[in-house]
């Protein structure tokens, strides 16, 4: 990880007194402000993840932005740990995508030491126990979702700040959820199809996309199962539902 170091100015020696008043300026020098902080750069504006039949589909928008600059429009949110395991980050851009390469490493040593591939609970265990163990250093909001032999298809939400790992039917996140929380509830049922999944994620995703200033892009989905991700993609003038 990097490190921080920083150097202070001792003064001037005990021999050279130290000027009681400021040195004028030179005549036609200009006063230099500093610059404004960069903003950081926020990913995963909206994310949806929820079961299918036999597996799980997980899908994203494709904008990070940095205050009201597009910083990318084509940007991937959806990250393998796993080969059938993938994430859907939110929060800061650099933070999630820290954490899933971490993750990644744990669960390559994992396969190595046991010879098996991992559960999508130890990655949604792994997920947690960084990010709150780093809670005042990260802001990261992870969707975890994959498929195992143990208990097929799970989908686990992890927020940001909390230490809570809650297993779900559906998940969503980002700050275009909050727009799509009624088309939600009156369209989502369990047991859906895989393709009904897919076109239930991709409408779900388009609506915020409309309303959310902060999403936009592309639609990429994930497909996980027994066989293994199939990922797709949805251009953004092939959208369901347009800007309104």
């Amino acid at each position: 990880r990097w490190s921080l170091t920083c150097a202070t100015s001792l003064g001037p020696p005990p021999s050279c007194p130290r000027p009681r008043t400021p040195l004028p300026s030179p005549r036609g020098a200009q006063t230099l402000h500093p610059l404004p902080l960069p903003r950081p750069l926020r990913t995963a504006i909206i994310n949806c993840s929820l079961l299918a039949q036999g597996g799980v589909v997980v899908a994203a928008d494709s904008r990070t932005s940095t205050g009201s600059y597009i910083a990318n429009r084509t940007s991937d949110k959806l990250t393998p740990v796993a080969e059938r395991i993938y994430t859907c980050r939110s929060g800061s851009a650099a933070d999630t995508q820290a954490i899933s390469d971490y993750v990644r490493l744990y669960l390559s040593h994992y396969t190595a030491d046991t010879g098996k591939e991992p559960s999508v609970k130890v990655a949604a265990h792994l997920f947690k126990s960084m990010c709150y163990g780093n809670k005042d250093r990260l802001t990261a909001g992870i969707i975890c979702g994959g498929w195992d032999p143990e208990e097929g298809g799970q989908v686990y939400s992890i927020p940001a700040y909390s230490g809570a790992m809650i297993r779900q039917p559906l998940s969503i996140s980002g700050s275009g959820s909050s727009y799509v929380y009624g088309y939600i509830d009156a369209n989502f049922r369990e047991g859906m199809s895989k393709e009904e999944c897919e076109n239930f994620c991709k409408n779900t995703v388009s609506l915020a996309m409309a309303r959310d200033g902060s999403s936009g892009g592309v639609i990429r989905t994930v497909n996980i199962n027994e066989a293994g991700a199939d990922r797709k993609f949805l251009a953004g003038n092939k959208l369901p539902y347009g800007p309104l």
